[in-house]
């Protein structure tokens, strides 16, 4: 395999980051590799963060990805605690500044992967309110759980999977918990209202408070919260509130570079962003995905989950090194959550306007089919993990819904 590419710099040291580097390496790289990260940690897993971390006592390093010494087993450079301020596509260097201030520098590359990921959207007028919380990082968790001590009071602004873990967690911890969403039903954007009510109702099953489709006005308190504002008039008291309202790509450093940013950096088939050798991977990057063509042709999308990382950063790894050979981005999404003693699993790409119908099962175990244009578009699984390996996999082949209803039969 030839490579084309002397130095290589990966932009953020995430979980799509990561798994470019070994990716860049398992595919021939033996050149110079750089590894740069906004954060003091080296790459770790994010989705304890809103379940295990917050209800145990784990240390940060117990998230790590890889072992320790792996980087340097791998011979990359790293450099963390450690903002992308700038990138220069012509001549090919990143600028980057020291977290903690200081002058900036420049980097310079032959073959780029960016891998910033995305911040937590805020509540605006919450800047300094001691208990007001977003959950993106290790450390976002660890203030986070400072907090939940038995019987404090929690608000959960946002009813997606972040914010219904969240509270299944502060309700583990002995808190009272409160989930405020301005949708009509939690979950709304992965799953859809009919079967976002029914998962929704494991807050309530659970002695969490769900208020729905009200939004929110505010946090009272002058140094500490007190409470949250509500749209209607009245208020939720709280000791602790948790943000999880969504979002952001971290595309500011990327402003005047050149490359396209649409909600994420748009990339091609090949997660490549225009220039050559500039990929983006993770929760940065907007692009198509083949196995999405039948359903929405190749308008590129952003996703946020922990597979389309993984396989962001394995694929650009080989396209990188590789051009002449790079393969483009084909993969069924795949998501899951852990709320109370409930595994929810979605796979393919619900859409609000799909039919519904339960599958197998009934109850609290069941899988859910999503029917688009007469194909299957995507399941949802409640309890139902072996169901749910089956239909993931028939996904694959962009079955019919009769096909679906064929395999369903056979499961009973």
């Amino acid at each position: 395999m030839s490579n084309t590419t002397n130095r290589i710099v990966v932009v953020g040291a995430s979980l799509a980051g990561a798994r470019a580097v070994h990716s860049v390496r398992a595919a021939g790289h033996d050149g110079p590799l750089t590894l740069i990260g906004a954060e003091p940690h080296l790459p770790y897993d994010r989705p304890p963060l809103s379940k295990e971390f917050l209800t145990g006592d784990q240390e940060p390093g117990s998230l790590a990805l890889d072992p320790d010494g792996a980087y340097h087993d791998l011979d990359v450079e790293v450099m963390l605690s450690t903002h992308a301020v700038g990138l220069d596509v012509a001549a090919r260097t990143v600028a980057v500044a020291p977290a903690a201030g200081g002058s900036a520098e420049t980097v310079p590359f032959d073959g780029l992967v960016i891998a910033t990921g995305a911040a937590a959207r805020s509540l605006p007028g919450t800047e300094g309110i001691r208990g007001v919380h977003t959950l993106r990082t290790v450390d976002d968790a660890q203030a986070i759980r400072e907090g939940l001590d038995a019987g404090a009071r929690v608000a959960v602004v946002g009813g997606g999977f972040i914010g219904s873990e969240v509270a299944a967690s502060a309700k583990a911890r002995g808190c009272e918990v409160t989930v405020i969403e301005a949708a009509p039903a939690p979950l709304m954007r992965g799953l859809g209202a009919e079967m976002g009510t029914q998962v929704g109702a494991l807050h309530g099953q659970n002695g969490v408070e769900l208020r729905l489709g009200v939004g929110v006005d505010g946090v009272l308190g002058a140094d500490r919260v007190e409470a949250v504002a509500m749209a209607d008039g009245s208020r939720v008291e709280a000791d602790v509130v948790v943000v999880g309202i969504g979002v952001v790509p971290n595309t500011a450093w990327l402003e005047g570079s050149g490359l396209q940013i649409d909600n994420g950096v748009v990339c091609d088939e090949m997660l490549c962003c225009g220039p050559p050798g500039v990929y983006a991977v993770g929760d940065v990057a907007r692009a198509p995905n083949g196995w999405l063509g039948p359903l929405r042709g190749s308008e590129p999308v952003r996703v946020e989950h922990w597979t389309a990382a993984v396989e962001h950063g394995m694929a650009v790894g080989r396209n990188l090194v590789a051009p002449g050979e790079a393969q483009p981005y084909n993969s069924v999404p795949f998501v899951w959550s852990d709320q109370y003693d409930a595994r929810i699993q979605i796979a393919g790409h619900p859409d609000a306007d799909d039919e519904v119908d339960v599958l197998v099962g009934s109850g609290r175990s069941f899988l859910a089919g999503y029917r688009r244009n007469g194909r299957l578009s995507a399941v949802m699984a409640l309890d139902a993990i072996r169901p749910f390996v089956r239909f993931r996999r028939l996904l694959a082949s962009h079955p019919s819904w009769d096909d679906a209803l064929e395999l369903a039969a056979t499961l009973g």
